[in-house]
């Protein structure tokens, strides 16, 4: 933080004296909203929900944001440790199965300080670091027994498309390396006799508009660097929001086709874990 290198983009800034690097975060966390969510994947959400806090800004800032209000806009409140810390205890007191720390990634320091207050006080809830995948394995390594279920996107295999998108060219490059130090740690997502995980690695890709090359080379990763019982989401729910429609060849809703197909390759690949 003193010279900021939480993630890929090492900024360098000093976030202790009020400088800011690109997600435009100081010392504190700025929280968009926090509550039950049952959007989430079935294997998060129980009967409670998954408890989300949704942080404000984040390190990757995709032009298609579907969160464009929060992580461009800079929608949220600034919360302090302890208020963060009450907002997970409130979430484990409404029933929730978990806490889910929607792109953390920027704001590490405040949510591992909210952490140590909010077990201090009873929190038992399993960790979910719900993340954009633009992270850096040595980060990821610190940690090992604090996170119980990683949750990182695989958004681009092409260095191009996420200089274009994202301007985060390395993208590829970190998001392979971190999500292989997540599933040393944690391993194949389990779940108990309802269904529900408490431990593990989940994968998203959000198949997008003629993009079929990276979702197959992101497959095709997941088949030869981890175990086929890797669970994964592969997602339909792209919208030409935020700024995409300034990038006309994703200005658009992905077709039935490119969805059924994205499907057909994991499953030609002997990947049958999927989540849709």
């Amino acid at each position: 933080m003193e010279r900021c290198d939480l993630c890929p983009r090492e900024c360098g800034v000093n976030r202790f004296k009020g400088e800011k690097g690109v997600c435009l975060t100081g010392t504190d966390a700025v929280v968009s909203s926090f509550g039950p969510h049952f959007g989430e994947e079935s294997v998060l959400v129980g009967a409670g929900g998954s408890g989300t806090i949704f942080f404000t800004h984040c390190n990757l800032g995709c032009i298609f944001c579907q969160n464009w209000d929060i992580s461009h806009l800079g929608i949220g409140e600034v919360a302090g440790q302890e208020e963060l810390a009450s907002f997970m205890l409130s979430l484990q007191n409404a029933g929730c199965e978990n806490i889910n720390l929607v792109s953390p990634t920027h704001v590490l320091y405040p949510v591992l300080k909210a952490l140590e207050i909010a077990w201090a006080k009873g929190l038992r809830l399993p960790i979910v670091y719900n993340t954009g995948g633009y992270d850096k394995p040595d980060v990821i390594r610190l940690l090992d027994g604090i996170i119980d279920i990683y949750m990182p996107d695989m958004k681009f295999a092409s260095s191009s498309k996420a200089k274009t998108y994202c301007s985060a060219e390395d993208y590829p490059y970190w998001n392979r390396l971190s999500v292989r130090q997540m599933h040393s740690q944690v391993g194949d997502l389990e779940t108990d006799n309802k269904g529900i995980t408490k431990k593990g690695l989940l994968i998203r890709h959000l198949v997008m508009p003629g993009c079929l090359e990276d979702t197959t080379e992101i497959l095709k990763f997941i088949k030869d660097n981890l175990p086929d019982n890797t669970y994964i989401n592969i997602m339909a729910q792209y919208r030409p929001l935020g700024g995409a429609k300034g990038y006309p060849e994703i200005n658009r809703r992905p077709t039935q086709e490119e969805i059924y197909k994205a499907h057909e390759i994991a499953l030609s690949m002997g990947l049958r874990r999927l989540d849709h």
